[in-house]
């Protein structure tokens, strides 16, 4: 049996509800906020796991990229928000909240303010309830928050997305999934087939699988759930391909430049490939 981390989000349990549930196939599930995945990731806990890019290229060393399984796409990235009504900016907050130092929205601001910025992290599910009663804070959102912050009473600065997409013209990797390197290939390859049997399977959306993916969601909301996995669940995740592979490369290396990390002393292929 092999141990699986990922979280508790519609897009992952959608892409691993029918893996976990194969006879044939045992695994066994682990469900963790992004930010505690990344930490775990560090520790090469979890023989397969859920993790920022941010995260996975601090670790290359232990981890290789799944074909199958990734959160990349266009208008998906995370968005700098603030309170309505307020003039809160990135020269004048008390407070900036990241869902994680490692992950990739806290990249990405990093790349946006060239370093500057001196963020507060904290789960991700917290940072609306902070800036509801805090004027003079900002927040990165991510997951479910991007689809109901508007209606709670918050409103955008900068859409980090969108602004890694007009400069670079790459789509924003964010999350992946990752196979530890000392597996044996033929067992990673194994498991990237299952994945994909997995996800085909999950367009077919049977209602116990919603009923799933309700039950973990933070927001239990059918249109929000629907929301995301919709715009989280795309080719890319079928497949990374060239593009993929492109977009997550420019992004290793940008944060390279940027000190985000440091530049590894080996050069290891990022991604497993296909069979």
């Amino acid at each position: 049996m092999i141990s699986l981390a990922y979280s508790p989000c519609p897009n992952d349990t959608f892409l691993f509800y029918h893996l976990i549930r194969n006879p044939k196939y045992p695994v066994k599930e682990e469900l963790y906020d992004v930010e505690n995945l990344n930490e775990f990731a560090f520790q090469a806990k979890f023989p397969v796991t859920k993790l920022s890019f941010a995260a996975f290229f601090h670790i290359i060393d232990k981890y290789i990229l799944l074909e199958t399984g990734s959160a990349l796409g266009r208008g998906c990235g995370p968005l700098l928000v603030r309170k309505k009504n307020t003039n809160t900016n990135l020269t004048n907050y008390k407070n900036l909240y990241i869902p994680g130092q490692l992950t990739t929205a806290n990249l990405l601001l990093s790349l946006y303010t060239n370093g500057t910025h001196k963020p507060t992290p904290i789960r991700y599910d917290k940072i609306i309830p902070n800036l509801l009663v805090e004027d003079d804070s900002l927040g990165v959102i991510i997951h479910e928050e991007r689809f109901t912050y508007e209606e709670r009473g918050l409103e955008k600065v900068v859409d980090l997305g969108e602004w890694w997409e007009s400069s670079t013209g790459y789509p924003i990797p964010l999350g992946a999934i990752a196979i530890r390197r000392d597996l044996p290939r033929s067992k990673a390859l194994q498991f990237q087939k299952e994945l994909q049997n997995s996800l085909q399977d999950a367009y077919k959306e049977p209602k116990e699988m919603m009923e799933y993916i309700r039950e973990n969601s933070q927001n239990k909301e059918d249109a929000v759930i629907r929301a995301h996995i919709n715009l989280y669940v795309n080719e890319f995740t079928k497949r990374l391909g060239k593009e993929g592979h492109d977009a997550v490369s420019y992004l290793f290396q940008r944060a390279i430049e940027a000190g985000f990390i440091k530049k590894p002393a080996d050069t290891l292929p990022l991604f497993l490939g296909e069979s």
